[in-house]
């Protein structure tokens, strides 16, 4: 017999150097003759407590009541019962004679004495957690008593332990026996080891060893005595010294005070049952009970009831214990997101949580779990995750941005959802700088060429912000294709005002990568067009970014005329405005979701804050402020000046390698196409006009005269400088804005006394255009038609 429950306890072996795990520093308390340590494994170096009891003979009762507690705690399982891990069973000669030593190694575990010492928990935290302790192993008592009918015979402080997540189990089954109660043949003790129960803790019967009248008795009474026991230690905050201290009850709370009472009633039968006083006590009835219990069975709630419960959350966390919070609640809600039982505003209560968490620890428990939610196709995930982005992505690394979180955000590029693409797009700003150039330049602008021409308006307009404030993460060759392209040929011409606007914020952000060659040929001449653009705001930002970048060609004239030949040609970084500051989003599409975008009536941006340009004193940057929310125009200025054309497909980046949707894409869609003009020689209508800026100009007709209001005229108007070089030689192509190309009539038809003629639109006409389906006069005769015809029929006519 004996050599089978050593088998069962784990056989016999070498000593301590055979355990698979390393014994550490004890406990100063511990159950009976056990001793507690904390260890860890020699595996994986994970924390454990390893229990030990020695005897010096091998017969010896405790040792016989250590293998009962051994072999019970690992066939006992619950949640509120110690988990049981390994067990090892030595025996060591020494010089006296052999020494047998048991080992019990379980999850790592605190005598509960020790931990509450620890807490120092006050008012109504201590008696919530309390409360919440007291609920676990009056559940583990009962599952024991009511479900397995055994009976623990020792339920006492000592015989608690509270884990890493503050949980209170049930341990100490040395005593542990069945209750053979309904067997009226059985004779003798019930409980073979009641011996090692000290004599406080024994109830009127057991102390007398009455085993008639415990088996008479509910199979609780003897384990509802041991309830109140413990719950006098709880509350007095000392060890029980003999049975008759059990009457002061000064320290429980009144509204467990009469429970206590049926619990510790001298009468066995009329004991109350561990199951009822979970149910009928009023004192389990607090926040952090019903919390716990909430997120335990969460995978049996309805979607109303977490969506409501999680919303909550955030403001229930404050008023719990702290440290409960942490270690208690703080785990449960990470596995529910993980798998996939919470709902999206779970993700809000995680993050506050996480805030409380130290540098360290926010990298190993929070940030693993915000990875896995990216892979999540929950889109209520997904928008949560990207909402609160600025709260976490700065602690993300940048392998994990670039390998395990880019890829799933990018979907939302190209999702149907106006709200998750303007989220995924805004995302970026913190992501950016994370990312490889292989997902920069290739991927990233791909989709960013693609949202440049979205739908909604307000995602075009950020789009352009976005690439102003990441350009300083791209490489040189990529910012030469790509930012005046963008800038220019899309956000320009948007119809979208804001969009304009932007446009020009970002170029001026952006004005330290743009050699004076490209500002005066390529972006000047784009920017000095919406000098009269029909939004104010537009205007006004286009009349400062004019004056911004003719302060940096005069600055490269002035180093040319001082024979600075070294930065002739360019300016530096340091000596160039831009890159001040970041541009803010312009607005949400949520402001803009079913209005026409032509009026789009933005609620939150009815003010506006002028840009200025303030020059550095340190290092003569003339810094450029973030962009103010912008707004539409509610004024009738310029209000039959025609907008520019919306950016089409057409007006591509340019050939993005490594990116997406290449199919939609042709070889002449791209930025890259978009040169600058070579100089073109004076045609003749130009030629005769410098020709007439050398003599008098007569008085122009009016009719001309009229027509030098259209925005064609004025661009092709030149200044007369020392060549007379007009703007033909540098000037861009026509802007889009035009809505027909200029008649220019040929030379010999000028007439001389008005030398504005050749170029001039035609006049006026009021004449009505044809109508359509070749109703009216006027109009050409339709073209027969083959194939059978509808013939109309008269009553008076007949067939014609």
């Amino acid at each position: 017999m004996f050599n089978f429950l050593k088998g069962v306890v784990g056989g016999s072996g070498g000593g301590q150097k055979d355990l698979p795990y390393n014994i550490g520093d004890p406990y100063p308390s511990a159950w009976s003759s056990w001793s507690h340590f904390r260890g860890t494994s020699k595996d994986d170096g994970s924390p454990v407590s390893i229990f030990s009891l020695s005897g010096s003979n091998p017969q010896d009762g405790r040792l016989a009541a250590g293998r009962n507690g051994v072999k019970r705690l690992r066939t006992v399982r619950h949640p509120n019962i110690l988990s049981f891990l390994y067990s090892y069973e030595v025996e060591a000669v020494d010089g006296s004679g052999t020494k047998v030593t048991i080992y019990i190694v379980t999850e790592p575990a605190m005598p509960l004495y020790e931990k509450i010492k620890e807490l120092s928990l006050e008012g109504t935290q201590r008696d919530e957690y309390y409360a919440w302790g007291l609920h676990q192993i009056a559940k583990a008592v009962s599952f024991l008593n009511n479900d397995c009918k055994l009976v623990h015979g020792n339920v006492c402080l000592e015989s608690v332990v509270v884990t890493q997540t503050l949980d209170w189990k049930l341990h100490a089954f040395d005593v542990l026996s069945e209750y053979d109660g309904t067997s009226g043949t059985a004779t003798g003790p019930m409980l073979p080891y009641e011996w090692l129960v000290g004599s406080q803790y024994k109830s009127v019967e057991l102390a007398k060893s009455d085993w008639v009248a415990i088996r008479k008795s509910p199979p609780w009474a003897i384990d509802s005595w041991g309830l109140g026991c413990l719950i006098y230690e709880i509350f007095s905050g000392m060890k029980l010294g003999k049975t008759e201290e059990l009457r002061n009850t000064a320290s429980i709370p009144k509204s467990l005070l009469p429970d206590y009472q049926r619990l510790l009633s001298s009468t066995p039968s009329r004991r109350l049952n561990a199951s009822k006083l979970i149910e009928n006590s009023e004192y389990f009835q607090n926040k952090l009970v019903d919390t716990i219990h909430f997120m335990e069975i969460l995978s049996l709630k309805d979607s109303v009831e977490k969506d409501t419960f999680f919303r909550k959350l955030p403001n229930l966390t404050e008023q719990l214990p702290r440290q409960i919070v942490l270690k208690k609640l703080f785990p449960l809600l990470t596995s529910a997101l993980e798998y996939g039982s919470a709902t999206a505003p779970a993700l809000t209560a995680l993050l506050k949580i996480g805030s409380w968490l130290s540098a360290e620890e926010y990298t190993l428990k929070v940030l693993p779990t915000i990875i896995k939610l990216f892979a999540s196709n929950d889109r209520a995930i997904r928008v949560a995750l990207l909402q609160h982005i600025d709260q976490y992505g700065e602690s993300l690394s940048a392998q994990a941005v670039d390998e395990q979180v880019y890829p799933h955000v990018a979907t939302g590029f190209v999702d149907t959802s106006s709200i998750l693409r303007e989220l995924t797009l805004k995302s970026m700003l913190i992501m950016a700088p994370k990312l490889s150039q292989r997902n920069l330049s290739g991927s990233l602008l791909k989709y960013l060429s693609k949202l440049q021409v979205d739908e909604e308006p307000a995602i075009r307009t950020n789009t352009t912000i976005l690439l102003g404030n990441i350009a300083s993460y791209l490489n040189d060759g990529t910012r030469k294709r790509v930012l005046i392209n963008a800038f220019t040929v899309r956000a320009l011409r948007d119809t979208f005002s804001p969009a304009r606007g932007a446009g020009v914020m970002a170029l001026c952000a952006t004005s330290s990568y743009y050699d004076t060659t490209e500002i005066a040929t390529r972006i000047l001449p784009n920017i000095v067009v919406l000098t009269i653009d029909p939004d104010s705001d537009v205007r006004s930002k286009v009349f400062q970014a004019v004056d911004q970048f003719m302060q940096i060609l005069k600055q490269s004239n002035e180093k040319s005329n001082a024979g600075d030949t070294a930065h002739a040609g360019s300016l530096g970084l340091s000596s160039m405005p831009g890159n001040a500051g970041l541009l803010e989003w312009a607005m949400s599409s949520l402001t803009l979701k079913g209005k026409p975008l032509d009026q789009a009536p933005i609620a939150a941006s009815n003010s506006v804050r002028p840009v200025t340009t303030t020059t550095a004193a340190s290092s003569g940057l003339i810094e450029t402020p973030s962009m103010a929310p912008v707004r539409v125009s509610s004024s009738s200025d310029f209000a039959d000046a025609p907008a520019p054309p919306s950016p089409t497909l057409t007006d591509g980046w340019g050939e993005i390698e490594n990116g997406v949707h290449e199919e939609q894409y042709s070889d002449k869609d791209g930025w890259d196409d978009i040169k600058p003009l070579e100089e073109p020689k004076p045609s003749s209508a130009l030629a005769n006009i410098q020709a007439a800026q050398k003599r008098p100009v007569s008085q122009p007709k009016p009719q001309a005269a009229t027509s030098l209001r259209s925005k064609s005229t004025v661009k092709a108007v030149a200044t007369k400088d020392e060549d007379d070089d007009l703007w033909g030689s540098i000037a861009v192509p026509t802007p889009k804005i035009a809505s027909k190309s200029l008649k220019v009539k040929t030379s010999g038809a000028v007439e001389d006394d008005d030398p504005w003629a050749a170029i001039a639109a035609p006049p006026p006409t009021t004449k009505a255009k044809p109508l359509s389906a070749g109703r009216g006069r006027g109009t050409k005769a339709a073209a027969p038609k083959l194939g059978a015809q509808r013939i109309n029929r008269t009553s008076s006519s007949g067939m014609q």
